[in-house]
């Protein structure tokens, strides 16, 4: 019997009310043979908790670590100079009273001390994504252009910006041996393949950059199979995470409330993407192999991230967990169903 290159894992950011110890029993008991805690996870006081006690944590659970989720300290370093207020609620109460130039400062040494951390724990694979360094009238996206004009030009000035402000931490993350993987996101610096080509090509083919692959988020015109071909060979992590377009409601309509938006984060086996598709991508496109690689392990997590309007959050996750563990985790053929038959 072949043997599967995955194993089902979750990801922390959503369950962000539970302590480290509280997140992998819960994610023990879901099914999950590994996890990925956010930052805020791993935090203790101003600082870190120990990579000793992490470790050990995991350890008392048989938990694999499957890297650390940084989306929201990277998403803040690299929009606080547009000085949004939406960096406020990840940040420390006495820090987002400051600047945004403190602010950014503040993220930078922070993230740096996250790798250091991660580097200790031999993690190499930090799933994140960077933030509005474009600007937001670059985030709206076509058809409102304007983005250049007789004294400005919002897309030169954006690659200037992104290669200054993340030069720091790439340079960090080469030191240690980290892929900062990137989720390829609405209203982040990458919004498509396309741009997070971009972002490579401007930091002269910069290895650190990586992608964190998820298809949720291509629900505005380029499909997933699209999208994660075109950056094949940066493909470092995964989500799982499946969802609905629901049809006539306008995707970018001003509406707060979840359950009345068009796009719609859902359980995994009942969106519009076929997950096993996606699985086969990744397989195809090498992530497995690639993450086994520099993490020196058997399998490749599929890291469930599944969210809902209307089931409980914490269901909605173990049933993702479930499905991926009895559903995705398939083994791998060996070679070609033709090379048995005939005689």
């Amino acid at each position: 019997m072949a043997e599967t290159c995955f194993h089902a894992s979750i990801e922390g950011a959503q369950h962000g009310a539970k302590s480290l110890a509280e997140f992998l029993d819960y994610a023990k008991a879901s099914g999950a043979s590994g996890a990925q805690p956010s930052n805020f996870m791993v935090q203790e006081g101003k600082g870190f908790k120990s990579a000793a006690e992490i470790k050990r944590t995991f350890g008392d659970r048989g938990l694999a670590l499957d890297g650390i989720s940084g989306h929201c300290p990277f998403w803040v370093h690299t929009t606080a100079w547009t000085e949004s207020p939406t960096v406020r609620p990840f940040l420390p109460g006495d820090v987002a009273k400051k600047s945004a130039k403190q602010i950014e400062e503040w993220s930078e040494d922070y993230l740096l001390r996250l790798m250091d951390l991660a580097a200790e724990l031999k993690v190499k694979v930090l799933p994140m994504f960077w933030g509005a360094a474009f600007g937001w009238e670059v985030a709206t996206g076509y058809p409102w252009g304007f983005w250049a004009g007789g004294d400005y030009d919002l897309i030169k000035e954006g690659k200037e910006r992104f290669v200054k402000k993340t030069a720091k931490l790439r340079a960090h993350a080469k030191k240690l041996g980290i892929f900062l993987c990137h989720e390829i996101h609405p209203g982040t610096a990458a919004m498509c393949a396309d741009d997070f080509n971009l972002l490579v090509e401007i930091c002269d083919g910069d290895k650190c950059l990586a992608v964190n692959a998820d298809p949720s988020h291509c629900w505005e015109g380029e499909n997933w199979e699209t999208r994660f071909l075109k950056v094949a060979s940066r493909i470092y992590a995964c989500h799982v995470k499946n969802y609905v377009i629901r049809p006539g409601v306008a995707l970018r309509k001003m509406e707060p409330g979840w359950q009345g938006r068009a796009m719609q984060f859902v359980d995994i086996p009942t969106g519009d993407l076929n997950m096993t598709r996606y699985v086969e991508l990744l397989v195809h496109a090498g992530y497995p192999q690639r993450y086994r690689q520099v993490m020196g392990t058997k399998t490749a997590p599929l890291v469930v991230e599944a969210e809902s309007a209307y089931r409980d959050l914490d269901a909605t996750s173990a049933n993702g967990v479930r499905y991926v563990r009895d559903n995705l985790c398939f083994p791998l053929a060996a070679g070609s169903f033709e090379e048995g038959m005939g005689a």
